[in-house]
This record gives structure tokens, sequence and C-alpha cells, in this order.
């Protein structure tokens, strides 16, 4: 699969974005719940004098988990230690992870849902006893020491919450999901990142961004850094509406955050199946894509704005695809209730 600009996962593009991101509570944007939520259990803890409860970050990618994680981390004024689920693939990893821990310290598991079971399993006492059990030798000689450990914060994130299992969902404190972002709010982050780049942009070009940014500020950040690009060589280097729409044009990106792809699954479905019901198999055949690909990558986007329904004979477009599409609505491609 071609690279997309607008995938919603980590790409190497991403790396120079760490320097966007926000560094306190007051500075992030968004999720207006959950850092209200935080900045209680954050004072609490920190007039307490002891460690934050675990928390489980949960929801698509690119929303600002682990933004999120290190602005808790400074808040509460103590280090973070930064990994990955996969990458603890023994439970000697983690073990020398959680044994280099400061006191109050936290450790920021990303995709926790993929750590390996036996990984999982010491990680039970450790998160609520503070103790490591670790196996010394083998066979009938084995013995089993347990180690104390400092106290710490465990920040898990997931875009897969379903997959955890539930001891160790059950194991969190505080568990919150972020949800995609506002318009508005996006276009806040574009002005902000703008002024950290050095970048001149007025209020209409900053919100034609936010508006095709599918609700992830990561695509946001993206998106601006290449409308930069193009301001800089087609134009002065300023971005204006003019400008930002040209590029985004150029980039494929259309006024619903749509790009080919998502389009041509939409019109195969309209034009091939008479608007569905139809299912993925032969949507991926139409196409000429991937069924896991279409399943994993481009849905869930068509079904968040509405343009597509999962019924249980196959995929339908619905009446508001059809409209923003301009195809002339087809009642017979619906099934009833839909």
């Amino acid at each position: 699969m071609e690279e997309r600009i607008l995938t919603q996962s980590f790409t190497q593009e991403d790396a120079s974005e760490y320097s966007l991101r926000p560094r306190w509570l007051s500075e992030y944007i968004g999720q207006q719940k959950i850092k209200e939520e935080l900045k209680i259990y954050i004072e609490a803890a920190k007039m307490r004098k002891e460690p934050l409860d675990h928390v489980l970050l949960y929801g698509p990618p690119g929303l600002g988990k682990t933004t999120l994680a290190t602005v808790i981390s400074n808040e509460m004024g103590v280090g973070i230690k930064i990994t990955s689920g996969p990458a603890i693939e023994k439970s000697g990893d983690l073990a020398a992870i959680l044994t280099n821990l400061q006191e109050n310290d936290i450790l920021f598991i990303d995709e926790i849902h993929r750590l390996n079971r036996s990984v999982e399993e010491i990680l039970y006492p450790a998160m609520e006893d503070f103790e490591l059990d670790i196996v010394i030798g083998k066979g009938p000689s084995a013995r089993s020491i347990r180690l104390s450990l400092p106290r710490f914060t465990l920040i898990g994130a997931t875009t897969r919450a379903a997959l955890m299992t539930s001891p160790l969902r059950d194991r969190f404190g505080v568990i919150n999901r972020l949800d995609y972002y506002s318009v508005e709010e996006l276009k806040e982050i574009i002005k902000r990142s703008a002024n950290i780049l050095n970048i001149g942009i007025d209020e209409d070009a900053a919100l034609e961004i936010a508006k095709r940014s599918r609700g992830t500020p990561r695509i946001a950040n993206r998106l601006l850094k290449r409308v930069r690009d193009f301001a800089q060589v087609r134009g002065n280097g300023y971005i204006d509406f003019k400008t930002s729409k040209e590029a985004l044009d150029v980039l494929g990106v259309d006024e619903m955050g749509l790009e080919y792809i998502d389009r041509k699954i939409l019109v195969s479905i309209i034009e091939k199946f008479g608007g569905g019901p139809v299912g993925i198999d032969a949507i991926a055949a139409s196409i000429g894509e991937d069924g896991d690909t279409i399943e994993d990558v481009y849905e869930p986007y068509l079904l968040q704005i509405g343009f597509l329904n999962r019924t249980p004979r196959g995929r339908v477009v619905t009446k508001l695809a059809y409209d923003y599409l301009k195809y002339p609505y087809i009642e017979q491609g619906r099934i009833e209730g839909v």
C-alpha cells in the first residue's frame, strides 16, 4: 500500500512533530473533559506526595495519547520512560525497565494491548503491590524471588481497548477515551503549530486545513507542513485561503477530508453495486485493494462521517455520500430501516 498523507499512524515525517507537542495542560488544546479530570487527579497526587494512579488512554491513532502522557509527567514533575507493547518481548525486558525507574516516575507503554501474555502476568504485581517476581534458574533448581520496586505510575495507550485482557484493564484507576477533535479545536492547533514553525497563516486558511484533517491533530500538522512547502515554492511563503485550498486540492484531499481511495470505494459501491449492500471482498476486488486494508484503514473514517453503513448483508452507501458525490440517490440501494 502506498504511503498516505492522511494516515493516522505515526510516520517518519511526524518525527519533527515532537517540537510541536504541548508540554503542559494549559497548552494542550481539546479533550476538555479529560484535562479537567487529570488536573484534579494530578493536584491531589502532588498534595499527598504520591504517584498518580495508573492511567489508561484509548482511542484512534493520532489524537495525542503519547503527548498527554508527557504532559502528565511534566505536570507531576517526574521522569517518564516511553516504550511499546511489541518492544517488551520477554519478562526480563520489563524487569530491566521497572527496576531502573525512580520514585513516582511514569512508565508509558504504547499499544499496551500487544503485550506478551507472560510479560503481562509479571506486570500485575508490579502495578498493584509495586513488587516484581523473578524466577532464577531452570528446572528443579529454579526459585522465585520478589523484588521491591519504586512506586510508579503506568500510563497505557491503545487503539484497540477491546483487545486488552480484563485483568489488565481493571488494574487502571483512571480510564479515558480520547475523541476526535472539532474543526475549531483543530484550527487552534494549526495556528499554534504555525506560530512555532514561524509560518504566516490567516484564519480562513487554518480553518480550511482543519476541515480536511479528519478530526486528527497528527494529520492537521502534517497537512500544515505540506501546505507550507506549497506556499514557499509557488507563493510568497504566507498561507492564505487561496494558497491552502490550491495546495490541498493538489494533494488530493477534498473538503470532507476524503482522498482518492476513499472516493473510489464510495463510487465503486454506487456505480457497480447499486449503492449496496455489498461484501468487503467484492469491494476489494472491484477497486484492486486489499480487503483488510479497506476495513482497517479507509472504512473507519467513512463510517465516522456517515458516508457508509455496515449491515448484516454488507456495506451500504448513505444518502449523505450520494449528495456529496453528486449522484442521484438510488432508493432501491437502501436496506429497509437503514
